[in-house]
């Protein structure tokens, strides 16, 4: 398994749940100097990644790009994937394909989190879950061209109703028949909605395709009540070796909320 921590390059993100909001450079300086063997990218739109300077840093520091988000999306321009106006849905798949394009061109998987969006009074669930599957089947595919897989990440019941628990969401997945779709299981919405966080994690098997690090609070792991040694323990059960990222606060600073990963992980024999 490998480390990876986060960037967010969005101002209207810098509340959110991502370690470094001071820009790409001493981010990636700071992510190698730590020891990190990779970083998340969470950027305004595909041209952050597009960037030459990212392909110029991630090689300078010696580090992967573990996964890209397209959050931005839904929290600079209100786009998601179930919308019931149909030009906001295609705009949102325009969006996300060509965060595929440019992440998949330095070897990424990007991340489907809060734009897949929640069902409403226009678009109710079944509808919703319905339009969710063909977007997943395009972007998956789209994806795969570059070769790589889409990361659908269930959220807490709080944030969507598609889907909250990762077994419902993996035979989601078998049995719409996404093979390019691959589970993002972040600890912190597992918290929430998971009886046994280990237990569903292990239930996942061959659909785990990237994990975000993060402790009940959304803090770095060790800072809130997840148990770190079970999880560890079910992800080299099912053979994961893709990263754990750190997708929290930067409590009590950036600097402590790195450390604190770096030190979460090492403490526990993953890298």
């Amino acid at each position: 398994m490998k480390s990876a921590v986060t960037i967010c390059l969005v101002p209207e993100a810098r509340q959110g749940p991502f370690v470094f909001h001071e820009g790409l450079e001493p981010a990636c300086r700071d992510a190698a100097s730590l020891g990190f063997d990779g970083v998340e990218l969470f950027p305004a739109s595909s041209a952050d990644v597009a960037d030459p300077e990212v392909r110029r840093l991630l090689a300078a520091h010696g580090l992967g790009l573990a996964a890209v988000g397209t959050g931005a999306g839904w929290v600079q321009q209100g786009l998601h994937l179930v919308h019931p106006d149909a030009a906001v849905r295609r705009r949102a798949r325009d969006f996300i394909s060509a965060i595929i394009d440019a992440a998949g061109s330095l070897g990424a998987p990007v991340i489907l989190g809060s734009m897949q969006g929640r069902s409403s009074g226009e678009v109710p669930r079944e509808q919703a879950l319905g339009l969710l599957t063909d977007a997943l089947g395009d972007l998956g595919g789209h994806a795969a061209r570059h070769g790589q897989v889409l990361l659908y990440e269930p959220l807490n019941r709080y944030e969507t109703d598609l889907f909250n628990r990762q077994a419902e969401a993996a035979a989601f997945l078998e049995t719409a028949a996404l093979p390019h779709v691959k589970l993002l299981c972040d600890l912190f919405h597992m918290n929430i909605e998971e009886a046994d966080v280990a237990g569903a994690v292990a239930a996942c098997g061959r659909h785990v395709g990237h994990v975000h690090w993060a402790d009940s609070n959304r803090r770095a792991v060790g800072f809130g009540h997840i148990e770190p040694a079970s999880v560890v323990a079910a992800l080299r059960t099912i053979g994961y070796e893709g990263y754990l990222s750190a997708e929290v606060f930067p409590l009590p600073t950036a600097d402590a909320a790195a450390r604190r990963t770096i030190m979460s992980i090492r403490q526990h024999q993953v890298i």
